[in-house]
């Protein structure tokens, strides 16, 4: 489905079964798609609201600079379209946790529930600003599935490398469909992004925290940091998965997440 957004542009979306609201915001290089483990068998009790980042999927691409602030206007934008004012679950994986931290602090009035999966609240630092602006050149001459080539070691658990290549096989697919353009937006995004550690303590809400136990680039360790610093949160930490938890261990994540919206929703 598609809707027109306040700011111009179009969000492509899914938008699926009954109930409370939850928005599930999906990990770069990736689209709405990552989400059909959690779609099956959460929209049995939830409205799930799933949306394509600008650029991302079938959405639109996005006017003026690209920022992870812009990312989070234009969930709220979606939320406008679709004529929902109550307050919502909003939960995010990665590139989509850093966009759900910048919506936490922009319209904290619209959340009931936060979800943080496999991501953290630092900027980049000297060292990932440099090697953001390499995969930008990298994108410049190679295709979306070349840029999640580089990618996969760091983003998938060796784990599931070795005895589940169909989730391998899947995130290729998803991949490779994304176009370019909105991988170096994107990039630049997440280079770019400020630092969210100041804002935690503002936080309101119930917050739920997870992390695969195999994720190397935000590892338990930097989990633990958030739960540290966000008043009200618990954390799961996920045997066996690395940093796109929701895929590699869906029933595992499904059960953290279930429990938790038992007791928010």
């Amino acid at each position: 489905m598609r809707r027109q957004i306040a700011s111009g542009g179009w969000i492509e979306y899914d938008d699926v079964g009954r109930g409370r609201p939850v928005v599930l915001l999906h990990a770069f290089p990736l689209s709405r798609l990552m989400w059909r483990p959690q779609i099956e068998e959460l929209s049995k009790d939830y409205r799930l609201v799933t949306p394509d980042f600008p650029g991302f999927g079938g959405s639109g691409a996005s006017h003026g600079a690209p920022s992870i602030a812009a990312m989070a206007d234009a969930v709220a934008g979606l939320l406008d379209a679709l004529q929902i004012s109550q307050p919502v679950v909003l939960a995010g994986l990665s590139m989509g946790g850093y966009a759900a931290l910048a919506f936490a602090r922009q319209y904290p009035a619209r959340l009931r529930g936060l979800v943080l999966a496999d991501t953290k609240a630092g900027a980049d630092t000297a060292e990932g600003k440099s090697n953001r602006d390499k995969m930008i050149a990298f994108a410049q001459e190679h295709t979306a599935e070349e840029v999640f080539e580089q990618l996969l070691s760091k983003l998938v658990s060796e784990e599931t490398r070795t005895h589940r290549p169909a989730v391998v096989t899947e995130l290729r697919r998803i991949a490779a469909a994304q176009p370019t353009k909105a991988i170096r937006a994107a990039l630049q995004a997440l280079r770019d992004r400020p630092d969210a550690t100041p804002w935690l303590r503002d936080i309101r809400v119930p917050t739920l925290v997870i992390v695969g136990s195999d994720d190397g680039l935000t590892p338990p360790g930097v989990a633990q940091a958030l739960v540290d610093r966000i008043p009200d949160t618990r954390l799961a930490t996920l045997s066996g998965a690395g940093h796109l938890s929701n895929l590699e261990q869906p029933e595992l994540f499904n059960l953290a997440l279930c429990g938790f919206l038992d007791k928010v929703s």
